[in-house]
């Protein structure tokens, strides 16, 4: 009865709480209509410069550069092929003129670099009779009749831009469109809008008898984005598998729907919070929104079972929901700091993307701190639960105080904390460490996969980059190197000999298609000045016979001032082997080769983005995880006041690790801006159920207790509901699998993964590595069991 309780005890914290419970609903309640009224503004969209690591030199060597270079950011490329026949025929010609005319049209587009056939800066040029003549690729009096074809074809062969505009068997030709990163109202550019014009324009003129397919990064997150819509039923399904599994447990309606709808008003209040502060989602943090959730479940079914069982033993259920505040609100409150220093971490990474990704979830984390830990426990001392699922909670109790045997799962795991047991477990957990430690060895840094990663093999896009890759000679991955001149010696003859032998030795490379260059065009247009004699393809020292080439020569190859020429550099992937290996060249190249006239930079182009991202990704990697470790550790013994208990609670979390990166390298995933922040938050999220487990056995221990009781007092009241959430977050994410967007499924098996392997080994190796370490210690026989746990503890 609540007449026998003093609300004068507890802490200061929980009896300003509990004292004035009113006062704490009907904040949370103001706070969550003004946030939700907010989360309704909350857009989703994408941006091109926050993928990309701006400080880094190669970044930044772009983004110097960015406005004398042709066509190396942004862009998309939409390649229009002829289903029957081959591009010279007049009703494919006006489809492409049509689409062409359409797309230059579209808001974002940067209308003075794009190019395809009808654009005037398509050019050709050839050696008549009469000399070098040149002019656009479209006829200037086509009209679509046999003899203007014929000299369209004859164009197009003197133009170079057969296997880049034009398909290497005629039967397609692409649209070159770069995009500007805010569209003429300044605002941002708008992936989603764009890509849902490009997908109009597709279907309008396939269903005239043409194909068109289209890449680029603008694609991807337009599609990307498209598939929001499979993550939202993803998260519905997650909300109602915990719920479920929740009600399995408690039988108890009132309760569940509290904890559920406590973790949905954290998700809430975060995404009311990111507007408010000028953010909005993009397609890599749109997951953590469940993640939020996830923890939030976790938490929140840990109040509701320590309010259960003080129900079932006869309290009444505001005094139960203080005892439970009592006792786990330092454990709560630990774990959820673990869980936003996993994510604050991530802002140590170079990328705005995965920045923002931090913020949100750590948004989402302090909202945590007031709606699983104040108000499910304020709400709780209201509702209370039913009898029955109060009366269950305490049946193996119960059963103790009978004399009965321990339940069967029960007895099994307490046995580990026995010799015997006890040296198996940590045995198999040092032989699978090593395992995991040598096969985690091979994990690879970037994309391992041709096409787009995010998405499935099988994607409308991934399909579209097979057959640009299959048709086109100069594949869309590209990476550019741009050699600085002083102004108007872009020319010279020493200048161009070395940008020369830079082009020759990386076509030597495996991985390289092709290359392009001014050097390169140079040989060819000697040689075909005379006559296509072999001999004139040598680069000559003939400087003015340099300066006519590079008069005529394709303002892509060099900049308008000839201070900059730029090196294209056609990769057959963009896997992470391949930029390596191409990075690597490159740089030993211009540190032998970097003089006062001349500087060799890196990097411009899809390949030269993703190679600056690889290695900023490396670099923040071990990084991240240190510090993650090294805050676990610091909040672990700030907690426990031990440095045995820290040792116990991280190994588990240390062998999850390993064995998540071993699992990437079996399934062939590897560390990018998709993948990067699971590795940190698997980390935070699991020493969520070693706080839950050790704090309680802890308390036990410094009365008296045994190694063996004390653990089974845990499992009786914090372990089994870490089985249950463990359990019910690893189903809830493994259905990502079947998402079509590949790094949602990629992220759904590991998070599974470390659910599961945190789950056991919390269960498992706590119990373990406490007979080796952990030792009981009275300090104070008297103290009550509703004391706060874990702060005073244990042998030395």
């Amino acid at each position: 009865m609540t007449q026998d309780f003093d609300p004068r005890s507890g802490s200061a914290i929980e009896r300003a709480l509990f004292n004035h419970r009113w006062l704490v609903l009907l904040l949370c309640g103001i706070t969550t209509i003004l946030l939700g009224w907010q989360a309704t503004r909350l857009q989703l969209n994408a941006s091109f410069e926050k993928t990309i690591p701006a400080q880094h030199p190669y970044i930044r060597n772009f983004l110097d550069q960015q406005k004398e270079l042709s066509g190396l950011g942004n862009a998309v490329r939409i390649a229009v092929a002829a289903r029957q026949g081959s591009i010279y025929d007049a009703g494919y010609l006006e489809t492409l003129r049509q689409i062409s005319d359409e797309v230059f049209l579209i808001p974002g587009v940067d209308r003075m670099r794009m190019k395809s056939l009808w654009t005037p800066s398509t050019r050709w040029v050839g050696v008549t009779e009469e000399g070098l003549d040149g002019g656009p690729v479209i006829p200037d009096r086509y009209d679509g009749s046999p003899a203007s074809l014929q000299k369209l074809a004859a164009n197009v062969a003197r133009s170079g831009e057969i296997g880049q505009l034009v398909a290497r068997d005629a039967k397609s030709t692409v649209i070159f469109v770069p995009l500007l990163p805010r569209d003429p109202q300044g605002r941002a550019l708008d992936y989603r809008d764009l890509s849902d014009r490009l997908d109009a324009i597709r279907a309008r003129y396939e269903a005239r008898g043409v194909d068109v397919h289209i890449t680029g990064f603008a694609k991807i997150m337009g599609d990307l984005i498209a598939g929001v819509r499979a993550v939202l039923a993803f998260f519905a399904i997650a909300v109602i598998i915990s719920a479920a599994m929740v009600f399995w447990y408690t039988r108890c309606a009132r309760s569940t729907l509290l904890v559920v709808a406590a973790s949905l008003v954290a998700v809430v209040w975060q995404l009311g919070m990111l507007p408010t502060l000028g953010f909005a989602l993009d397609p890599y943090s749109i997951l953590v929104p469940f993640l939020v959730f996830a923890i939030g479940m976790s938490h929140g079914a840990q109040k509701m079972n320590g309010i259960m069982q003080d129900i079932g033993r006869g309290a009444h259920k505001l005094v139960a929901a203080r005892f439970t505040f009592r006792r786990l609100f330092l454990a709560g409150l630990t774990a959820l700091l673990a869980d936003a220093v996993g994510f604050a971490v991530l802002l140590v990474i170079d990328i705005q993307v995965i920045r923002e990704l931090a913020i949100a979830a750590s948004l989402g984390v302090a909202a945590l701190i007031f709606t699983n830990l104040i108000l499910l426990p304020v709400l709780l001392s209201y509702t209370g639960v039913s009898a029955k699922a109060a009366e269950r909670s305490l049946r193996s109790e119960a059963a103790d105080a009978a004399g009965a045997d321990r339940h069967p799962m029960w007895a099994l795991l307490d046995r580990f904390t026995r010799k015997p047991w006890a040296s198996v477990a940590v045995v198999v957990s040092l032989v699978l460490g090593g395992l995991g430690l040598a096969v985690s060895s091979q994990l690879k840094i970037g994309d391992l996969d041709p096409g787009a990663p995010e998405l499935r093999p099988y994607s409308r896009y991934n399909r579209d980059v097979a057959y640009m890759n299959a048709n086109y000679g100069a594949s869309s991955d590209v990476l550019a190197v741009m050699a600085k001149t002083p102004e108007g010696q872009c020319a010279r003859y020493d200048i161009l000999k070395r940008v020369d032998a830079l082009e020759w030795e990386l076509r030597q490379l495996d991985g390289v298609e092709t290359t392009a260059a001014l050097p390169l065009l140079t040989r060819r247009v000697l040689s075909g000045l005379n006559e296509a004699n072999p001999k004139w393809y040598e680069f000559l020292p003939n400087q003015e016979m340099l300066n006519v080439i590079t008069a005529g020569a394709p303002r892509g190859l060099y900049n308008e001032s000839c201070g900059l020429l730029t090196l294209y550099v056609y990769l057959k992937d963009h896997k992470a082997d391949t930029l390596a290996r191409i990075v690597a060249h490159v740089e030993d190249f211009a540190r032998d080769n970097d003089s006062a006239d001349v500087k060799f930079m890196l990097a411009a182009g899809s390949a030269g983005i993703e190679a600056a991202t690889n290695i900023v990704v490396r670099e923040a990697w071990r990084e991240m995880l240190l510090l993650v470790y090294a805050a676990v550790i610091a909040l672990c013994f700030i907690t426990f006041r031990s440095w045995r208990a820290v040792v116990v609670a991280v190994l588990p979390l240390v062998l999850t690790s390993i064995l998540a990166e071993a699992l990437m390298v079996a399934l062939g995933i590897g560390v990018k801006v998709a993948t990067l922040p699971v590795i940190a938050l698997g980390v935070g999220i699991g020493v969520d159920y070693a706080l839950y487990i050790l704090s309680v056995t802890l308390a036990q221990m410094r009365e008296g207790r045994s190694l063996s009781d004390a653990y089974y007092h845990a499992l009786r009241f914090t372990g089994k509901v870490v089985m249950l959430t463990g359990s019910t977050l690893a189903i809830a994410v493994v259905t990502w699998v079947a998402s079509p967007i590949k790094f949602q499924a990629d992220m759904g098996v590991l998070l599974a993964f470390m659910f599961l392997w945190n789950m056991l080994g919390a269960l498992v190796l706590i119990p373990a590595l406490g007979h080796f370490l952990l030792r009981p210690r009275v300090r104070n026989a008297s103290v009550a069991p509703v004391a706060v746990a874990g702060s005073e503890v244990l042998a030395k």
